[in-house]
């Protein structure tokens, strides 16, 4: 697994030093770089799929990740023309890769010496990898199917789009892993895992895919037991989004094999607060089972789901990092800082900075106050 990324002259970052554990949650003020810290990873699995990590350059724009121009790319207050990342893993391997910005070709050239061959044999750089982005494949009639990503390389894609195909094809073959395992579930299969997870959103959900003849399209509908009753299918554009967003990190999760590397944007969106907090749960349940979890949200229940996770002894303490990113000026000058707060094995945070999951809590003190004149 990761076991920290260090970031030198990188966007918002003149040098930040990020630890990883099987569970890690990023966290703070929109604009303080949470999702740069995601960037760096994938502007290097870009890179090294295109071809020009090994020797050549950077690759900023593609199918994972879009930074736009090198000039972008570098930290506005950087003392030195060069822009460094450094991985580190739990088996004790390093890659450093040191760039060079040429202004006049707005370019980032590799400068520094070849990282062992070995390095990337690391699920960052290969299939037991999946990222999924803050802005998904929403609900649609029908979905495009992927011989390439789904059935070689076993990608979702970065929105979720070949979610629907990946089940149709999978949903038999791959089963999720014991400690994943929804109790509700007829068995381990991928489609009756993702069935009975999905009706922790939405209760005894059941999925049907209808693949057309001739195309490249296939069909996901949604029907709903009731009793002794399942109720007709429904297009997904007819059950909300809710859904749709959530069913590709459902599939990601139980999908994922021990030893894989999954990031994960805003696992929250258009889910409700009991929806959250269980799929707090199961991030836990898959990093409890030797799967790195990585995760940008702004939840207070997502992380409620994974402090009752580790009170329950899913998962311990130790596994998981939270790491709070916040502005601070020095000297006039703009740095991003990071504060890592700690649970304990009853579930317990250690401390609480400014804007740290706090909302509520100011918002009960306000109402609690006296109303202003």
């Amino acid at each position: 697994m990761i076991q920290s990324l260090r970031l030198v002259n990188f966007k918002c970052f003149a040098d930040l030093t990020v630890e990883f554990t099987p569970l890690t949650l990023l966290s703070g003020l929109n604009g303080h770089g949470k999702s740069s810290v995601l960037q760096a990873m994938l502007l290097l699995r870009q890179s090294y799929q295109q071809g020009l990590l090994p020797q050549t350059g950077i690759a900023l724009n593609g199918e994972w990740v879009n930074i736009g121009t090198a000039k972008d790319a570098l930290y506005e207050n950087a003392e030195e023309n060069t822009l460094a990342f450094e991985l580190e893993w739990t088996n004790s391997s390093t890659g450093r890769w040191i760039f060079e910005y040429n202004s006049e070709a707005d370019i980032l050239n590799l400068i520094s010496g070849p990282v062992p061959s070995e390095i990337f044999d690391h699920a960052l750089f290969g299939d037991d990898f999946q990222h999924l982005r803050a802005e998904r494949f929403g609900p649609r009639v029908s979905s495009e199917k992927s011989d390439f990503q789904v059935r070689q390389h076993r990608q979702l894609g970065t929105s979720g789009e070949y979610t629907a195909d990946f089940l149709a094809t999978f949903g038999r073959q791959i089963k999720a892993a014991e400690g994943m395992s929804h109790p509700k579930a007829v068995s381990a299969d991928l489609l009756d895992q993702t069935e009975a997870w999905l009706g922790e959103i939405s209760p005894a959900a059941r999925l049907h895919f209808t693949e057309h003849r001739g195309t490249d399209l296939i069909s996901l509908r949604y029907a709903f037991v009731t009793g002794k009753q399942v109720t007709s299918d429904y297009r997904a554009t007819n059950t909300g989004f809710g859904m749709s967003y959530t069913l590709p990190i459902l599939v990601a999760i139980l999908s994922a094999n021990p030893g894989g590397l999954l990031l994960i944007e805003n696992p929250e969106s258009h889910l409700h607060p009991r929806g959250q907090s269980k799929m707090g749960e199961l991030i836990a349940r898959a990093a409890s089972c030797g799967v790195q979890v990585v995760i940008e949200t702004h939840s207070d229940h997502i992380l409620n789901g994974i402090c009752i996770a580790v009170r329950n002894g899913i998962l311990a303490p130790d596994n998981i990092c939270l790491h709070f990113l916040e502005r601070m000026t020095e000297s006039n000058i703009m740095e991003i800082k990071i504060i890592s707060p700690r649970i304990d094995r009853d579930g317990r945070i250690d401390q609480w900075p400014d804007g740290f999951f706090d909302e509520w809590d100011k918002s009960l003190e306000a109402l609690l106050m006296p109303p202003e004149v």
